[in-house]
């Protein structure tokens, strides 16, 4: 061949363009991603129940391998860490469910006062306070309109007549128990759509006891099974990612744990010795909502201040610093102390996260927009941040502690 057309040649092979194979590659794989995010938004609820039970399946995975120091296989002691717990739950409930029960129905009937006396509290002082709080001013009466006499007809007497019929009362404005009540409605048919359906709700609770037992029981197997997925020059590196997902959730979710349970004890506690009607019913409502960071606290202390309102509007004002000091005692000691080297989210990040995923999947987006969010901040930091750009791991912005790939 010809040294002329040689150099041609390799220069077509040299090339960069799209080819007809390219083109069909490319349109396969986007169209593949398309159907993929497209069945996983279908079945969404479904995906959100899993990744709960995948990552209480990482607790359960901790708990099991402690069991296995003292010769229990784990295939026997994540059932027997699951049951165990379940077990616990049970015990307490049944032992305090009198009383939450009685104090339940009277937060049902006491709350509701509780608005009125707000109402009445913030409509008796116009201002800033009424403005935003939903106070309603006192419309002055209208003056009654004069008389006007009526024309003399000759062998009559002048005799008054009023003024037309008064108009049509205006519609009566909402009163603040009105606009809860309609908002919280509405609220609740977005953000619980699946209690509508006794069904439902344990097919997912039921999801979730099997995939935590099932992951607890062999890790070893899944993460072997995602190693698969990813090339052999790449495997290294995707296992410390994943290992150190793992441990993060899992420390998370022991300190969300402990941490629900502390709080409901101190807040518990707290109620009692402010006198504040319905205390264990309200501390257990702190306990619960502390699963949700951030917005759970704040949501949690609304019933407990109403509650202190009945009372004066000076033990609702106690109420509320009470509750704001155990969050700052629990944010500031409680969380770094149980949590040394988990994650530490920065708070305007997590709270968009949690308004996202609350607008796009309701309450189940909620509560695992904080794991997932640490999901996706783990590998940005460990591929991109120190991979990339070249940051340390103590310079990293996002706040995900290195953890040793063997934890």
């Amino acid at each position: 061949m010809p040294r002329h057309e040689l150099g041609a040649a390799e220069r077509r092979a040299r090339m960069v363009g799209w080819r007809s194979g390219d083109v069909l590659r490319a349109t396969a794989l986007v169209t593949s991603y398309l159907l993929a995010l497209a069945l996983l938004w279908v079945a969404r609820d479904i995906a959100l129940t899993a990744f709960l039970g995948v990552l209480f399946g990482l607790a359960v995975g901790a708990g099991a391998e402690q069991l296995t120091r003292l010769r229990i296989p784990r295939g026997i002691g994540a059932p027997l860490v699951v049951f165990g717990f379940l077990g616990a739950l049970y015990g307490v409930g049944a032992a305090i469910a009198p009383t939450v029960r009685e104090q339940a129905i009277e937060l049902r009937t006491r709350v509701p006062e509780a608005v009125d006396r707000i109402e009445a509290w913030v409509n008796a002082r116009p201002g800033v306070a009424g403005l935003f709080l939903g106070g309603r001013e006192v419309a002055a009466t209208p003056a009654t309109p004069p008389t006007t006499p009526a024309p003399a007809v000759r062998g009559r007497p002048r005799v008054p007549t009023s003024a037309p019929a008064t108009a049509p009362a205006a519609p009566r404005a909402p009163t603040l128990r009105e606009r809860i009540t309609e908002q919280l409605s509405g609220a609740a048919r977005y953000l619980f759509p699946f209690l509508s359906s006794t069904v439902t709700v344990a097919a997912g609770l039921f999801l979730i006891l099997v995939l935590a037992i099932y992951v607890g029981a062999d890790p070893a197997l899944y993460h072997t099974g995602l190693m698969h997925l990813f090339p052999h020059g790449a495997r290294d590196r995707a296992g410390v990612v994943l290992t150190r997902i793992a441990t993060v959730l899992r420390r998370w979710l022991v300190t969300q744990l402990i941490a629900m349970l502390t709080i409901g004890v101190v807040s518990t506690v707290t109620l009692l010795v402010l006198g504040v009607k319905a205390a264990v019913a309200l501390g257990v409502i702190a306990g619960l909502l502390e699963f949700v960071p951030t917005i759970g606290p704040i949501l949690s202390a609304v019933p407990a201040i109403a509650m202190g309102f009945l009372d004066s509007p000076e033990k609702a004002l106690t109420v509320g610093l009470a509750y704001l000091v155990i969050q700052q005692l629990e944010g500031h000691v409680l969380i770094p102390m149980l949590m040394k080297e988990g994650m530490d989210l920065p708070p305007a990040l997590t709270i968009v996260t949690q308004g996202v995923m609350a607008l796009l999947f309701g309450f189940l987006g909620l509560m695992v927009a904080v794991p997932l969010l640490a999901v996706v901040i783990v590998p940005i930091k460990l591929l991109y941040v120190e991979g990339v750009v070249g940051d340390a791991a103590d310079a990293s912005p996002l706040g995900v502690a290195d953890a040793a790939p063997g934890a």
